[in-house]
């Protein structure tokens, strides 16, 4: 009978990866783990000792510090799938599962299904001509390097991309492979995982190619696989039952959702949220119940979509729950800080939040490291921020329990300015005019991505022009927009030019002298 040696990559929560292995070993299977080496060592160390004296334990020999969406969970993955295969003899099968996984059915009955189908069990479509790839990038995700994580980095990621789109850095997949793309969670048979393994061993130039591709865990196995075996030995589905919001987040599952996952055609569900205990246990008892009899229905993916369909008022975009009541009142104040030089901006924010006048963010629409309170997923990415801009608003002023707020946004950023002006509360909008040397120019350039640091130059000098003439037009644009509250605070030789402090005053509705005080503390041009 097939024996299953699971890949647990975890990463947080030692008691509840112990309680996982120890479920996962009582239907006889053995378990090979990866923790995350950005968690702290006590954590792991827990876990060797609650799972000390268990022969079907293993441990990958290295622990790696992973980041979603680079290589290092393939190379985790790797580490992991080594150490199984060297301590597992005698097993069949090596099944990759993560910290939020847990059993849907018997392993009775898992062995039963991988006894009939002589098969791998990966999802896998073409890369380029499949569709499998909903938002974001696509093809960019291979053609061009990716040596900064998105997450961690996200304006020398973007940056990296521009500049290699701008200089035409394409590059084609290794010689004879044809790349395919699906969900990260696999099962393979031992023979295919040995020959993975050895392609590896053969072929660096593979390794090379997906250590600098995007979200390398959805291409690297599902196109190894492919190649090395035959298409009628790989079943083009997982084995683990999954759902992704709207928003590309994988659906969590808690306790009353039993039922519905012991019903789909699957092996294991993810994720289980770690606040499901009832359903965890459950799940676990289920795993080593060898006389449990299923009866497969599989419309989780059908039921998940129309659930979350309703209150939408049949529009595919219409009001989530915390967009209800979310257009902002007349007697609400939303102040606009509008600034190319970002840090002059945020100085501004302190001195407002230091003498308690209003609630102040960042650039919440510009910058995904702004600091925001938990909002109920409002503030979950800068693309949601921006689609529902005026609910997010909405739930600051209710979070500070206040009627003003004041924010920062890019001078770009005119259709957000206009929408707001066009709302029911009072908008006022703050340009702030900085002086820009070449030097800050030539920084900017480089930000943005339109430059690099080794840009020559003769290059760099033909380039600053047309970037302060992309800034001076963005400035002109909001001077003409029409918008109902204007003001302005210009950078002169020694400061503040002209009437700053009476600019500052109307803005923020104070009297003048509490603006030339403020405007004294915030030192906005102090570079």
């Amino acid at each position: 009978m097939a024996r299953i040696a699971f890949l647990l990559l975890a990463h947080k929560e030692p008691e509840a990866v112990i309680a996982q292995a120890c479920g996962l070993l009582a239907g006889g299977s053995a378990v090979a783990i990866h923790y995350d080496a950005r968690a702290p060592a006590a954590e792991f160390d827990r876990i060797r000792e609650g799972l000390a004296g268990e022969t079907g334990v293993a441990f990958a020999p290295r622990r790696l510090r992973c980041g979603w969406g680079d290589w290092s969970l393939v190379a985790a993955t790797l580490e992991t799938l080594r150490a199984a295969l060297r301590a597992f003899p005698d097993a069949t099968h090596v099944y990759l599962l993560s910290g939020d996984c847990a059993p849907v059915k018997s392993a009775a009955h898992a062995g039963a299904l991988l006894d009939r189908e002589n098969a791998d069990f990966i999802e896998s479509h073409d890369f380029f001509d499949s569709d499998w790839i909903r938002t974001g990038l696509k093809e960019e995700r291979l053609i061009y390097r990716h040596v900064f994580n998105e997450r961690r980095a996200r304006r020398l990621f973007y940056g990296s991309l521009a500049v290699q789109e701008l200089l035409r850095l394409r590059r084609a997949p290794p010689q004879g492979l044809r790349v395919h793309i699906g969900s990260q969670w696999w099962c393979l048979r031992r023979a295919t995982a040995e020959r993975v393994l050895d392609f590896v061993d053969r072929r660096p130039d593979v390794v090379r190619f997906f250590r600098t591709t995007w979200i390398p865990d959805e291409t690297f196995f599902q196109t190894l696989v492919r190649h090395l075996v035959p298409w009628d030995e790989i079943r083009n589905r997982a084995l683990t039952f999954l759902l992704f919001t709207d928003y590309g987040m994988p659906a969590t599952f808690y306790n009353d959702h039993y039922d519905l996952l012991v019903a789909q055609d699957a092996l294991f569900a993810r994720k289980i949220s770690s606040e499901a205990t009832g359903l965890q246990g459950r799940l676990r008892a289920l795993w080593a119940d060898d006389g449990a009899e299923f009866h497969v229905s599989g419309e989780g993916a059908r039921l998940f979509r129309f659930l979350t369909a309703q209150g939408r008022e049949g529009r595919r975009f219409a009001p989530r729950f915390w967009e209800a009541d979310a257009t902002l009142e007349r007697h609400q104040e939303l102040l606009l800080v509008a600034c190319k030089k970002w840090h002059v901006a945020q100085r501004l924010v302190e001195a407002v939040r230091a003498a308690g006048l209003m609630p102040a963010h960042g650039y919440v629409f510009d910058d995904w490291g702004a600091v925001l309170p938990d909002l109920g997923g409002a503030e979950g990415s800068l693309d949601k921020r921006t689609r529902h801009r005026r609910a997010l608003v909405h739930l600051l002023l209710a979070h500070h329990h206040a009627d003003r707020l004041l924010l920062c946004v890019d001078p770009e950023r005119l259709d957000i300015m206009l929408d707001f002006d066009a709302a029911h509360a009072t908008v006022r909008v703050l340009e702030i005019q900085c002086a820009m040397d070449d030097d800050w120019l030539a920084g900017h350039a480089r930000r943005s991505g339109l430059a690099g640091e080794a840009t020559p130059p003769d290059v760099m000098a033909g380039l600053l022009p047309a970037v302060r003439r992309a800034i001076r037009h963005e400035s002109d644009a909001l001077a003409t927009a029409g918008l109902t509250h204007l003001h302005r605070l210009r950078q002169g030789a020694g400061g503040t030019e002209g009437d700053g402090a009476v600019s500052l005053a109307a803005f923020l509705s104070i009297p003048e002298g509490e603006a030339e005080a403020l405007l004294q503390a915030a030192r906005l041009f102090d570079d």
